[in-house]
């Protein structure tokens, strides 16, 4: 008898660790997914969170950093993550993890990134930022330290030879410092990419990059583990018709930068534009 409490006690508790009961005593399933906090991935994540649990899901969205990202979708800790920029920012991830997931598709292309200034700067390449070190202070302001560009930014200051440190920071913290320096009408030399709400709400520009360190433009991806296609059918599915533009896009960062929660701006968008929604649906 024992042993058959036991038993039944744990396949009660397999049970409720992995679907969840819903009010009506139907199940729904847990899915999990993973992002980085840079600000259009916290759109996207929000975006498919809020349509799968249209499907009836129940949808956990976890912020993790870069490295810690593609080593929890390759161990199925994150069923899928939106946040993927390749072939060039997450490259080092992709070489590493790219064999233990599944590449779903491009949710958004044509989104490059480097080194960018207030248009109002009298520079317009890479390449002169050493004879103006002591404008830019001798500084460059990143993000946070474990994301694609600040690696690429380490090696732009190693093949470029310029005298300059590269300050880590935040998504937010970097564009704080932006937003200050533009309403000072101060030079100042930051980590940026497109889409972005700063290119909406500024004049800015990249800096030239003859080298290309930074690489041609990148997509960002969706990447899932192995076996959720099987797992999860239906979920499966509306990524690989999950794709959008840098308006779509855009536009939800614009509101959050605005004042939105990203789950308000998430569902003012869906409710927005139904047709794209239900054409990722399947419907």
């Amino acid at each position: 008898m024992l042993i058959l409490v036991l038993m039944l006690t744990l396949v009660a508790a397999g049970c409720v660790g992995q679907d969840d009961a819903n009010e009506d005593g139907t199940v729904s399933e847990k899915v999990t997914v993973g992002y980085v906090l840079w600000d259009g991935e916290i759109a996207s994540t929000n975006v498919i969170e809020q349509v799968l649990e249209m499907k009836g899901y129940d949808v956990e969205i976890i912020a993790v950093d870069a490295g810690a990202l593609y080593l929890g979708v390759s161990q199925g800790d994150f069923d899928f993550t939106t946040s993927a920029w390749l072939p060039v920012t997450q490259k080092n991830y992709w070489n590493q993890y790219g064999d233990q997931l599944v590449n779903v598709r491009h949710n958004l292309e044509g989104c490059p990134l480097g080194l960018v200034v207030p248009e109002y700067v009298e520079i317009d390449s890479i390449e002169e930022l050493n004879d103006n070190k002591e404008m830019f202070d001798g500084e460059i302001i990143g993000i946070d330290p474990g994301a694609g560009i600040m690696e690429n930014t380490e090696n732009a200051i190693e093949a470029y030879e310029l005298d300059y440190k590269l300050i880590s920071s935040s998504t937010a913290g970097m564009t704080a410092q932006l937003r200050k320096s533009i309403d000072d009408e101060e030079p100042i030399v930051v980590t940026l990419w497109s889409p972005h709400w700063s290119f909406g709400r500024w004049d800015l520009k990249y800096l030239d990059d003859p080298q290309g360190i930074y690489g041609q433009a990148d997509n960002v991806d969706t990447l899932a583990r192995t076996g959720l296609e099987e797992d999860m059918p239906e979920v499966y599915d509306v990524l690989t018709r999950f794709h959008w533009t840098h308006e779509d896009i855009q536009s939800v960062m614009m509101d959050m930068e605005d004042g939105m929660s990203p789950e308000e701006a998430a569902a003012k968008w869906i409710e927005n534009n139904p047709e794209k929604v239900n054409e990722w649906l399947g419907e």
